[in-house]
C-alpha cells in the first residue's frame, strides 16, 4: 500500500486506539492489544501492518537518552550555503549517528541531533561530519546534559484510563543500568539496529538476523529493554492533530533550571526538552496546531514561567529524519537508517571530508 492511499480521516477510532496502545506498551502481545481494544487479535495485527506498510505509524528503538553513560546527545545548529539546505539535510540523514534532521526557518537552516557514546566521540563526529562538508558554512553544538522530556512520552489520548492502566500493568519491569556498566558489545549494537528497524520484531527473527541462539537473544533483550534501550511508537505528525513543529532556544537562571524543565515537561505541546551546555541552557521542541500558535505558545510560556527567556525560535519546514526514520514531505516513513551512535562516518560517505 502506498502512503498516498491514506488520508487523515482514514485513521478511524480503532487505528487511533491501536497507536495509543503501542505508545504505552510497544511490544504488547496482540492478544492483550486485541482484548484492550475489544477486537480479535488478528484484526489488531492486520490493522497495525496496514498502518506500518503505509508509513503512518511505526515502532522503533533508540538508546536511553536520559543516561549519559549510555549515550551523549549533541543538538547542532547548521548554517548552510544559500539554496543547498535540503541537500545537506539529505546527506546528514544518511549517517547512522544522526538521529534527527530538521530543515528550519530562522537563524539556522538545520537542527540535527547527534548521538555518541561519550563526549570524545561526539567531538570526533562533529569534526568528521562538518569539516569541509559541501554546503555547510557554520555549526553550533549544544551538548545535552539532561533530558527533562522526550518524544516517547507523548500520547495520542485515544484510550480511556482503564485501558491505559491495563497496558501499563503489563509492561515488563525495568531496572537501572548497574553502576560501572559501560560500553556496548556487538550483540547489543546489532539488536539495537534490528529493533530500530522494527521495534516489534519477534524474538525468533531477532535471533536469526543476529545469528545468535534464541535463549541468548531473549536474555539480552530483556536486559537491554530494561536498562539501555527504549522503544517508542510514532505516528506521522500530520495525522496527530499537531501538524506544525517549532524549536525554541531558551535560557533560565541556573537555580531555576530544574524546576523550569519539570514544568515544561508537563506542557502537552512540548515534545522534548533538553537541558544543554551552550549559548542557551534549554532547547525545546514543540508540536503546534497552526502557524499562529508559534508566538501564542511563546506568550503562554512567558506568562506561566516568567523566569524563562525565549532567546530564539525556528519553525520546522520539514523533518527529513526522525529517530532514524526517513520521512517524506507528508511526514510518512519512507525508509530507515538504523541508529548506530557508536561509529564515525565511513570514508567516502556523503559527509566525510
Amino acid at each position: 500500500m502506498h502512503t498516498q492511499d491514506f488520508a487523515a480521516h482514514d485513521l478511524d477510532e480503532l487505528d487511533r486506539g491501536l497507536v495509543h496502545a503501542l505508545q504505552i506498551h510497544p511490544r504488547a502481545p496482540w492478544t492483550l492489544v486485541g482484548d484492550v481494544l475489544g477486537v480479535n487479535p488478528v484484526t489488531a495485527a492486520r490493522r497495525w501492518h496496514r498502518l506500518q506498510e503505509a508509513g503512518l505509524a511505526w515502532v522503533t528503538a533508540y538508546p536511553q537518552l536520559s543516561d549519559s553513560r549510555i549515550v551523549v546527545t549533541g543538538i547542532v545548529e547548521v548554517d548552510a550555503e544559500p539554496g543547498v539546505g535540503e541537500d545537506v539535510a539529505e546527506a546528514l540523514a544518511a549517517e547512522p549517528s544522526v538521529a534527527n534532521v530538521k530543515v528550519t526557518a530562522g537563524s539556522r537552516d538545520l537542527v540535527i541531533a547527534l548521538q555518541a557514546s561519550d563526549l570524545g566521540e561526539l567531538s570526533q563526529l562533529t569534526t568528521i561530519l562538518f569539516r569541509g562538508a559541501p554546503g555547510v558554512r557554520a555549526t553550533r553544538t549544544h551538548v545535552a546534559t539532561a533530558l527533562a522530556s522526550e518524544g516517547s512520552r507523548w500520547r495520542l489520548r485515544a484510550l480511556d484510563a482503564t485501558q491505559c492502566a491495563r497496558l501499563q500493568a503489563a509492561l515488563p519491569p525495568t531496572e537501572p543500568l548497574p553502576s560501572g556498566a559501560t560500553g556496548w558489545d556487538p550483540l547489543d549494537i546489532r539488536l539495537l539496529e534490528l529493533l530500530s528497524v522494527d521495534g516489534r520484531m519477534a524474538v525468533s527473527d531477532l535471533a536469526e538476523h543476529a545469528d545468535t541462539p534464541l535463549t541468548t537473544v531473549r536474555r539480552r533483550l530483556r536486559s537491554l529493554l530494561g536498562s539501555r534501550v527504549c522503544l517508542r511508537c510514532d505516528l506521522a505528525r500530520p495525522l496527530s492533530g499537531w501538524p506544525l513543529s517549532a524549536v525554541y532556544f531558551a535560557s533560565v537562571p541556573a537555580e531555576r533550571l530544574e524546576e523550569t524543565s519539570r514544568a515544561l515537561a508537563g506542557v502537552r505541546e512540548v515534545r522534548s526538552c533538553a537541558i544543554t551546555a551552550g549559548p542557551h541552557n534549554l532547547v525545546i521542541d514543540v508540536w503546534l496546531r497552526a502557524s499562529g500558535d508559534v508566538h501564542a505558545f511563546e506568550a503562554h510560556l512567558s506568562r506561566r514561567l516568567p523566569r524563562l527567556t525565549i532567546e530564539d525560535r525556528s519553525v520546522v519546514l520539514r523533518t527529513v529524519k526522525h529517530m532514524g526514520r526517513l520521512l517524506d514531505r507528508d511526514g510518512h516513513s519512507v525508509g530507515i537508517v538504523p541508529l548506530r551512535p557508536f561509529a564515525v562516518p565511513a570514508a567516502g560517505s556523503a559527509t566525510a571530508p
